[in-house]
Order: structure tokens, then sequence, then C-alpha cells
């Protein structure tokens, strides 16, 4: 059972520092002398599931040093030699942010909103994505989001502070939300954190309450879309599995930051899990769902085009991506 106390205890002090006084997680920048990362052209991709089509919209990529933090409970060692042993870089770590559109009939259905205005020169491209693949901003009618953190939910609004998605119900897990909206787990976060609550009020707080919809994890949140508790990387992060046709495509949000690192070793924590262990169990518990299936994956963090399928290897997992 998920340990609330413990996880109150171990969130206050995780390492999402926010860069000062600005709502960019101080991670999504790009780090210097490492070079840019390239992004994908064109920065989209279909897929066909069942009846309905499904998009991965690139919003950027984020390259940071590879330190003794960013694996809690690995030696660095072990972790630069996973990575060279796929023909990864040792030195630092190339994040993406990859946000997925639902198009079902009418219905145009959006799983997080990327980083927008909030982020650096390589990251923000999500809406010029979207255009791209030939939708509009208007054309999303529900925004599906998997949890707080700022790469998540800062393109819901520009620095203008309008809503970028006007015409669509933004849906949260219940639980998520009563998180970071409580005033007292402000009050007693410590400066580190406090920029992830008020980045969270800074997008919530004056949302209307009719495009605000909470539900709980475990519940339809659209037609054929199921939410699933995940619960770890923060406390209420949920994913989303979507039927059609018989096949089931599941989006994992965050269940793994660098699936290289962290499907290839599910006990690993990274430096993001607000509650490693509670993270580690959910990690491998959806990892040997989805493997059983067969089920298409895709993830927020995974390399583009972000979904392709899950197999068992050695003590864990590795991600395949379409080709």
């Amino acid at each position: 059972m998920f340990d609330r106390r413990r996880f109150l205890t171990s969130a206050l002090a995780a390492p999402l520092a926010y860069a000062a006084g600005s709502f960019v997680p101080a991670w999504a920048q790009n780090a210097p002398n490492l070079g840019t990362p390239t992004l994908p052209s064109p920065g989209f991709r279909r897929m066909k599931l069942g009846d309905v089509e499904i998009v991965s919209l690139i919003d950027g990529i984020a390259r940071r040093p590879l330190g003794e933090e960013f694996v809690k409970n690995a030696p660095i060692a072990e972790v630069r030699a996973l990575l060279a042993s796929q023909g990864l870089p040792t030195e630092y770590i190339d994040i993406p942010f990859t946000p997925f559109l639902v198009v079902a009939g009418n219905r145009r259905v959006l799983m997080d909103t990327g980083l927008g205005d909030w982020g650096g020169p390589t990251t923000g491209k999500l809406l010029e994505n979207l255009r791209a693949a030939g939708f509009a901003p208007t054309d999303i009618d529900t925004v599906l989001i998997t949890h707080y953190h700022g790469d998540h939910i800062n393109g819901l609004r520009n620095r203008a502070g309008e809503f970028v998605f006007s015409r669509a119900k933004v849906m949260v897990p219940a639980p998520e939300h009563a998180f970071w909206m409580d005033d007292a787990r402000l009050a007693a976060a410590p400066e580190a954190m406090k920029g992830a609550f008020n980045n969270a009020r800074r997008t919530f707080a004056q949302m209307p309450a009719e495009m605000l919809v909470r539900f709980e994890p475990g519940t339809e949140v659209a037609p054929g879309i199921k939410s699933v508790a995940a619960f770890g990387h923060t406390p209420g992060h949920t994913l989303f599995e979507l039927s059609s046709g018989g096949q089931t495509f599941s989006y994992v949000g965050d269940l793994t930051n660098v699936p290289a690192l962290f499907a290839r070793n599910p006990d690993w924590a990274v430096t993001f899990d607000m509650d490693a262990e509670a993270a580690r169990k959910t990690r491998r518990a959806v990892f040997e769902r989805v493997v059983a299936s067969n089920a298409m994956v895709g993830g927020f963090h995974f390399p583009f085009p972000a979904f392709g399928r899950a197999v068992a290897q050695g003590n864990g997992y590795a991600f395949q991506p379409v080709a």
C-alpha cells in the first residue's frame, strides 16, 4: 500500500529544483559545453491503432550532464557502462519531451503538454509540430495530464497567462492535484521544492471550474481511454491505456525517464522519482503487464518517435521503437 507519510517526507527532499525566478525545471535546460541535441524533423509521427490514430509530437530535447546524482542507487561507473554497451554517450543524458495526440472520430485528446513558453531553445516545439501534423490548438477537446511536473503542464498556459488549449477540458488525477495545491505542503516544502508547488498554482489555480476536471485514477477518462494509477514518480502519477480494435496503447508518462537505463534496470532510481521505492514497484508491475499483453507503449521521455514495444531482457526490459 502507498505510504503517504513516507511519501511526503521523501517528496520534500526530492531534487526538483527550479531555475531561480522562473517556472523552468533546471534540468530542462541544455548544459553548456555539451553540444546541442538534434531535434527530429518532422517532429511528429503517426500510428494507427484499431480505429484511431495516435500522433507523437515532440516538444523538444534537453541535454544534461550525467552526474553521480542522476541514478540514486547505482555507481556512476555501472551507469556509464550500461550506456556504452548500447552505443550511447556516457558524459551526458538527452531527455526528450513527447506528448501524444489521440485522434478518434471527431475527438482530439492530447496527453501532456510539454514545456510551452517556459523551456530552453531546444524545447517548446509542441504547437509547431501539432500544426505540422495538421491540427490547431483549438482542435483539442481534451487534455489528459499524467502529473504536475513542469515539463508536463507548462504548455497549458503561455507567458501572457492565456490557456493554450482554450476549448479543451483539462483532466487531472485528483490525488496529484490535491498534493500540489495543498497550502500546508507548500508551507512545509524546502525552498528547492517551492518552485514546483508555485508552478502548479500558476497553471491551475485560476483555471475555470468548467475547464478543470479531476478524476480518480482507475476510471475511464474518455471513450476507450482508461486511467491507471502509477504512483511513485509523484503522488498521483497516472498512466493512460487506449483500446481500439482489439489493440492497446499504453502511455506510461514518466514511468522511466531514460528507458536505456531504467527499463533495463527497473530497480534503479532516477533523481526525479519522488518516492523511489513506490516508483520501482510501479515500474516493474507496468512493464510486466505491457510485455505480457504485447501492448504498444509510449513514453514521454522515450527516444523519438517515443512509441514501440517493450520486451523482456536480462533483469529488466528493453524498449524497441517503431522503425
